[in-house]
């Protein structure tokens, strides 16, 4: 089975995640040395976020905001993005999508790729096995690295078109014609696709056996982390009978941390480094990519101001812990309480959650993981770029 057919066997939309809307800031950042200016920022502040993401794209010498951009504007997909303005007017989650990739710079989308740069020049060049001879490097890092990078934005964006499909049987009247839809659908599937064969082109032309296995396992825990998301999204309400805070996490790093995991250790293994550089790599974006997981589910527990209609995952982190406090019972229990009119007031239920134990433990969670990448990072000697890197896990683990 094909992975938009994987991916079409959702409850009804597909939505994209992992990103979170903004990240939070505490100015009690411990002891850490070189420490950037901006780390006194408030959490409030909607620069510090894009600040931290500027001083580390110097480091690397790579404007990584837009790393994919060179392969998104190419004819081919130029041709795509003439035809994907017939959904304007329409509901298709393919449009927000585009979107988010041209224009919202503050959810940084190219944030797998930036830490893929910054662990390749945080390591360096092998000092026990020869190089790569083959590669030129530049500012520290390789070409072959830098290519790697690309690829892994490229996987990255090709799952979030993918998972723009729309379930048409699902389809209500305001989200638009359903010849529009099933058109939107069409273009989800052949532009990811397109994204996945330069990807895939890009990694063949590495030459490098280990790292076509490490990326192509990755992209076969995306594809199984979605589907038991997607499994247990299509009951009622995302409800589920037997999810718990392990099977979450088990489910989440298919999901959202193999990609970064194995794109670290692959940078590692471009470079010649041993297996045990290679797993401090890999144990690094395994952790950050977990924290930053956490840190979105968290956000609509968090925020200052949220709006009453505003929906939240009932599998996500804040919500599973709260449910394993509680017990099974009294969970289901409160969703009883918290429907009016055969629908689910979010807003109740937000604060009926926020009155538990979930969110506090969520974001010890996303603390727990945060320092298990700091530490990790250990072994690598100091510099700028893994100056970078703690401050990104800083950033995702601080909340005010």
């Amino acid at each position: 089975m094909s992975l938009p057919q994987l991916l079409l066997r959702s409850p009804r939309y597909l939505r994209t995640s992992g990103t979170p809307c903004h990240l939070w800031w505490s100015q009690s950042l411990g002891t850490i040395s070189s420490v950037g200016s901006w780390r006194g920022q408030s959490s409030k502040s909607p620069a510090y976020w894009n600040q931290v993401v500027s001083e580390a794209e110097k480091i690397v010498g790579y404007p990584t905001s837009f790393m994919s951009l060179r392969c998104l504007l190419s004819d081919e997909l130029s041709n795509i993005a003439l035809q994907v303005r017939k959904l304007v007017g329409t509901q298709h989650p393919l449009l927000t999508t585009v979107r988010g990739l041209v224009q919202d710079s503050r959810n940084n989308l190219q944030l797998r790729g930036l830490v893929v740069l910054l662990i390749s020049k945080a390591a360096g060049p092998s000092s026990v096995n020869a190089p790569c001879q083959n590669y030129d490097m530049v500012s520290g890092i390789y070409s072959c690295q830098r290519s790697l990078a690309e690829i892994t934005e490229l996987i990255h964006t090709a799952l979030l078109v993918h998972r723009g499909i729309v379930n048409l049987s699902e389809l209500q009247s305001s989200d638009g014609p359903l010849k529009d839809m099933h058109f939107g659908n069409k273009i989800a599937i052949l532009s990811g696709d397109f994204l996945l064969a330069n990807a895939c082109n890009g990694l063949a032309l590495l030459q490098n056996t280990k790292v076509v296995e490490l990326l192509a396992s990755a992209l076969r825990d995306l594809v199984r982390g979605v589907y038991h998301e997607n499994f247990t999204s299509a009951k009622e309400d995302y409800i589920t009978n037997d999810i718990g805070i392990s099977t979450w996490k088990e489910q989440t790093f298919l999901s959202h941390g193999a990609l970064l995991a194995k794109s670290c250790q692959a940078a590692m293994e471009l470079a010649k480094h041993d297996a045990e550089v290679q797993d401090m790599a890999f144990q690094y974006g395994k952790h950050m990519a977990m924290s930053h997981k956490i840190n979105s589910d968290l956000q609509p527990f968090i925020k200052e101001k949220t709006s009453d209609s505003t929906t939240f995952n009932l599998n996500s982190a804040p919500v599973v812990l709260h449910q394993e406090f509680l017990g099974r019972d009294l969970w289901i229990k409160q969703i009883g309480e918290a429907r009016e009119k055969g629908r689910l007031n979010y807003a109740k239920l937000r604060e009926t959650i926020k009155a538990g134990k979930g969110v506090t433990s969520a974001i010890d969670l996303c603390r727990y993981h945060g320092n298990k990448a700091l530490k990790a990072l250990e072994s690598f000697p100091p510099s700028e770029a893994r100056s970078a890197l703690e401050n990104i896990v800083f950033a995702v683990t601080r909340f005010s």
